[in-house]
């Protein structure tokens, strides 16, 4: 016998949440292969087996909750048939129809399908572009498919679902940061025409040297960190009665997930090209959306921005990420009358948003901020001159 023992779940994440079995007591599973996901108020952690057999115990059921060191399970080694094994003790199969969809699904969400003998055509997407996510496939496999739906004779109007790790912790910090912090928002409106243009000129030639495309972000977190050096105020945090500044530049970028909003970090903004500050945003975000983020890529920023806009947010104001004392707002693009030089044009414009721990930062210090990314983002050239 094998105990399945939960493995450690980063820096200071002490307990997880049984996500879901992949096989039930009694099914075989081959050594290596995802046998259970845990699910921490960060990161899905994924159980692999220990050794190749059969599955005699589950100890603890989807929802429980678990520590470090907890003995989830337990196998019994043995024989697990192969592949092409199987194949010769079944008959062929009906050839399946191609999916396009499929080349756009990540690896988790092909090995799942392949795992499961699934169809992709066969499971509502929810995901960008069509794509598959892996909550997609699970909610799939956990609906009993051979059971047609009965019409409704209820009166149920309810659902009542217990909140996930990830939700109740984000409900946990949202709350903090406002009973902990001294929150205020200051707003400024940008001209994106330059950012837009210089975009539209040089995406081929940038996507053709880089392998990436030149988003939006690059340009705000290059702008963000310019502007932390001016007013470090927004670049620090309060411990205790002491003010730590910060003389790196780790700037958390917002990522919705089908679980939540996460903010991995992208690390040394200010020695990074833009080339690699959005390789960084693509495969962090990558990770996010498929549940491989790790404790290392949450922990550590020291000012956050969320882009609104991509769900067509025209203004809000967004809470701080303690113990950072700053978040930016991004929001959607839209074109709007205003005055150049005493003549009425219609420019791209974009509302921002900085919300700030007035703790610590000043309201001319938070207005300055805004004014200087409004100033390097309708002139972008400054940022390639720091000035």
């Amino acid at each position: 016998m094998k105990d399945i023992v939960a493995p450690s779940l980063g820096e200071s994440v002490t307990e997880a949440t049984i996500g879901k079995w992949f096989i039930k007591a009694g099914e075989t599973i081959a050594q290596d292969q995802l046998l259970v996901e845990l699910e921490t108020d960060k990161v899905t952690l994924e159980v692999n087996a220990p050794i190749s057999g059969i599955l005699k115990e589950i100890l603890y059921d989807k929802g429980a909750t678990v520590k470090v060191g907890d003995v989830l399970g337990r196998m019994e080694a043995g024989e697990v048939k192969t592949a092409t094994q199987t194949a010769e003790l079944k008959p062929t199969p009906e050839p399946v129809r191609p999916q396009t969809s499929t080349d756009k699904n990540p690896p988790s969400v092909k090995k799942l399908l392949a795992e499961n003998n699934l169809q992709a055509s066969n499971i509502p997407a929810t995901g960008k572009d069509g794509r598959l996510t892996k909550t997609d496939v699970l909610q799939f496999m956990e609906t009993p498919s051979s059971v047609p739906a009965a019409p409704s004779e209820t009166n149920d109007r309810e659902e009542r679902i217990p909140m996930s790790r990830l939700r109740l912790k984000i409900a946990e910090r949202l709350k903090t940061a406002q009973q902990t912090a001294a929150i205020l928002t200051t707003f400024n409106e940008i001209d994106m025409s330059h950012v837009m243009d210089l975009r539209k000129r040089l995406q081929e030639s940038f996507q053709a040297s880089h392998g990436v495309k030149l988003g939006f972000m690059s340009f705000f977190v290059k702008a963000c960190v310019q502007a932390l050096k001016e007013i470090p105020a927004l670049n620090a945090e309060i411990d205790g009665t002491d003010i730590v500044f910060k003389h790196h530049y780790d700037i958390g970028v917002a990522v919705s997930t089908d679980k939540g909003l996460v903010v991995p970090v992208v690390r040394n903004c200010d020695e990074l090209s833009f080339a690699e500050i959005e390789k960084t945003i693509a495969d962090l975000g990558g990770k996010a959306k498929e549940g491989k983020l790790e404790m290392s890529d949450l922990t550590g920023g020291t000012f956050s921005i969320t882009n609104g806009g991509i769900f067509g947010s025209l203004m809000s104001t967004p809470i701080i990420n303690p113990p950072q004392c700053g978040i930016l707002g991004m929001h959607a693009i839209q074109n709007r009358p205003v005055a150049i030089e005493n003549n009425i044009e219609i420019r791209p414009m974009m509302y921002v948003a900085l919300s700030y721990d007035h703790r610590l930062v000043d309201g001319k210090e938070a207005v300055t901020f805004l004014v200087r990314i409004k100033q390097m983002l309708e002139d972008p050239e400054r940022l390639l001159l720091q000035v």
